[in-house]
């Protein structure tokens, strides 16, 4: 197979790849080849909302872990990402949140990145959007990403809701629009009570259009220089290697890990790092795999009585009526309700999310429940800890050093015990408090502050939210500019969640869905 040419090249069809490519494509004048490591998303554990966990250690999943974390008792923490069509939308828990208005501001202010405050970002998220309920000046509600409200939520869910409006939190039915903070249930990215990833909602209708090719199982090893300037990729697919050109530009959009390892394998980043790897630096860019930020969260289980658990209607009647009706238990994305409050007074905008769900999930749900239960997840979704991504090796198919830093700034540990508070406080709630029959973890509901950092030890872990190796702006440690054109390399850009300068207060999907968007105006723009 010779060298193929194309307009661009998208490597990663995740949440920012897939949006690019389909956009781009809307122009019959414009050839896109869109390249993605993993399979088609063509299990039915993918489309099955309450089913997304069982896809972890499988072949579905990347398989990273950070390094030992010291703050979780020494632990590697497993890191789960999607390989497969649509990349992490078709493995998240499909939670649609934005984020706060603050995040967008401070990028564009504390950041440099220009053209990406709240007023600007907010058209894009409209774009994307095609919500079944909510009609206003916040929502879209004819784009490709179709978001409503869940088909079935669980009681346990509800009394939630109804505990944190008694424990004082506003009730809401929008975490996305005039206010952030509240209490409610979540909408998700289904449609009709399946999930509706980017594989379903841009890819799959640009697959019908001549200009778009598609090849899945296609693992990029490296982006090709010339002198500094990005002229194709060279990938293996079926047991060789292949290389394709692209006359206009190249977008990378692999992800907080892959797309700071593709840089680096490339021969661009920390040029020390790069030679202590054996690997010709072409641009050295310091930037490259650090700032790294996740959201860490960890739980409150509890024993539940006088009520059922979402976990025991995993069956083979309900799973048949999931898949050929889209109704019933299995339709739920196990993370239901929440809520969004600060950890102290006086705060501008919130730093702790709650994620509740109507069973035991700890682990990343790898543990199957064996009795009834609730979890209260508490996560921390302003984090001052930073880690970094680094190669452990020249070859592609090592995975990197993932270091996470959780809890490393003592100011994160402090906001948790905090958000931990808080969440006793709706816990003891009339409304939940009758459903609850004995602590879990921890042993009590009223601990101690050591006793609530041993707990995250035992439980802390990601909530698939990294964000920012190959951060935008305009300091010292950018990767990528405003433009998310890599700085000191003509042709190439970076679209994904790893642009991100810090990570936005709630769940990424939607906000990674947005750099897809925008992205792919800013090379039309070019064009």
């Amino acid at each position: 197979m010779g060298t193929e040419s194309f307009d661009y090249i998208v490597i990663g069809s995740g949440s920012a790849g897939g949006v690019v490519a389909a956009r781009l494509t809307e122009d019959p004048a414009v050839s896109v080849l869109l390249l993605e490591a993993g399979p088609m998303d063509d299990d039915d554990m993918i489309h099955l909302p309450a089913a997304f966990s069982t896809l972890f250690k499988t072949k579905w999943d990347w398989g990273y872990q950070t390094t030992a974390q010291k703050h979780l008792g020494g632990r590697r923490a497993d890191w789960p990402r999607m390989k497969a069509l649509g990349g992490c939308s078709s493995m998240n828990a499909m939670i649609y949140i934005r984020g706060n208005r603050a995040d967008y501001d401070e990028w564009r202010d504390a950041y440099g990145a220009t053209g990406w405050g709240y007023e600007d970002v907010l058209p894009y998220f409209k774009r994307a959007e095609g919500n079944t309920r909510l009609h206003n000046s916040f929502h879209g509600n004819d784009g490709p990403l179709v978001v409503e409200d869940r088909r079935f939520t669980h009681e346990l869910s509800h009394a939630f809701v109804d505990a944190a409006v008694a424990a004082g939190h506003k009730p809401t039915d929008d975490f996305n629009g005039a206010e952030q903070e509240g209490a409610g249930l979540y909408q998700v990215t289904c449609r009709k009570g399946r999930r509706w990833s980017i594989a379903d909602a841009y890819i799959r209708p640009a697959m019908r259009r001549p200009n778009l090719t598609v090849r899945t199982e296609a693992f990029v090893t490296r982006v090709d220089l010339e002198g500094t300037r990005a002229v194709g990729v060279t990938y293996r697919r079926d047991g060789a290697l292949h290389s394709a050109r692209a006359d206009a530009e190249i977008v990378l959009s692999g992800g907080a890990v892959n797309s700071p390892q593709t840089l680096m394998v490339s021969g661009i980043g920390p040029a020390a790092h790069l030679r202590d790897m054996g690997i010709d630096v072409a641009v050295d860019l310091p930037g490259v795999g650090s700032n790294l930020q996740d959201h860490p969260v960890s739980g409150i289980l509890a024993h539940t009585k006088d009520t059922s658990d979402v976990a025991e209607f995993l069956d083979l009647p309900n799973m048949l009526k999931a898949q050929k009706l889209g109704r019933g238990p299995l339709t739920s994305n196990i993370a239901e309700a929440g809520a969004f409050f600060g950890s102290r007074e006086g705060m501008d905008a919130p730093d702790i999310q709650i994620h509740f769900a109507p069973t035991g999930f700890w682990d990343n749900g790898l543990h199957e429940p064996t009795q009834r239960a609730l979890t209260a997840a508490i996560t921390l979704v302003r984090v001052q800890s930073r880690g970094h991504v680094r190669l452990r090796s020249a070859d592609p198919t090592w995975h990197p050093e993932i270091e996470a830093g959780y809890f490393d700034d003592r100011a994160d540990l402090e906001a948790m015990i905090s958000g931990y508070r808080g969440m006793f406080e709706i816990l003891k709630q009339g409304p939940l408090a009758k459903y609850v029959d004995a602590p879990w973890e921890p042993e009590t509901f009223d601990p101690t502050d050591e006793q609530i950092i041993e707990t995250i030890g035992r439980l802390g872990q990601t909530l698939y939210h990294p964000v920012s190796t190959c951060a935008m702006g305009t300091g010292e440690d950018a990767v990528v500019g405003p433009d998310l054109r890599v700085r000191g390399v003509d042709g190439l850009r970076v679209a994904d969640a790893s642009v991100i300068p810090a990570v936005p207060r709630g769940n990424t999907n939607a906000p990674t869905i947005m750099v897809g968007e925008k992205a792919a105006d800013l090379l039309k723009e070019s064009r």
